[in-house]
């Protein structure tokens, strides 16, 4: 992902963005629709069968980042997530977290893969997912399941936090 590069972390912005997310529509089935940055491609976020997925916020690139700047740079990352994760908890209840790793294992396109994980997966987006639900949107007549992910592509690329909304829940996937 990484298309909100450099952008500042503001907890009250990226939490209204969850609860957009979370009341927004979410597919019953169909390919991934992407909503991109026009002059770069960048994901900003996708639909597909059964998920709404995110970027809530990306870090600076870290090409020639070393030791405690690269560390700092993991910190903060993880403690903009950990910032969110203290606040739906108090919304919520305690979460539980899902090791998404496992999705690696699977063969590109392999029917069994359930969607979400295959998008995740596409999006490099392999960090561990601290899970809500079943929740229900205001107003909503259906539960939903959120979970939140820091994740890095590589030890050059940028951290970064995505929010993901779905209509079935977020198991984590067996080997």
């Amino acid at each position: 992902m990484n298309a909100r590069g450099g952008e500042t972390f503001e907890a009250a912005r990226a939490l209204a963005e969850i609860d957009v997310l979370l009341a927004g529509e979410v597919p019953a089935s169909g390919p991934p629709e992407y909503d991109s940055l026009p002059h770069t491609g960048e994901t900003l976020s996708v639909r597909g069968e059964g998920y709404a997925i995110a970027e809530l916020w990306s870090g600076e690139d870290l090409q020639g980042v070393y030791e405690k700047e690269w560390e700092e740079a993991q910190e903060r990352a993880y403690g903009h997530g950990d910032v969110l994760v203290e606040q739906l908890d108090a919304r919520w209840g305690a979460h539980r977290d899902i090791d998404n790793r496992v999705a690696v294992w699977w063969t590109e396109g392999d029917p069994a893969l359930p969607p979400l994980y295959g998008q995740l997966r596409d999006l490099d987006a392999l960090g561990t997912l601290h899970v809500w639900g079943p929740v229900r949107p205001p107003g909503g007549d259906a539960d939903r399941w959120v979970a939140l992910s820091v994740n890095q592509i590589d030890g050059d690329c940028p951290f970064f936090l995505i929010a993901v909304v779905t209509d079935r829940p977020i198991e984590e996937l067996e080997d």
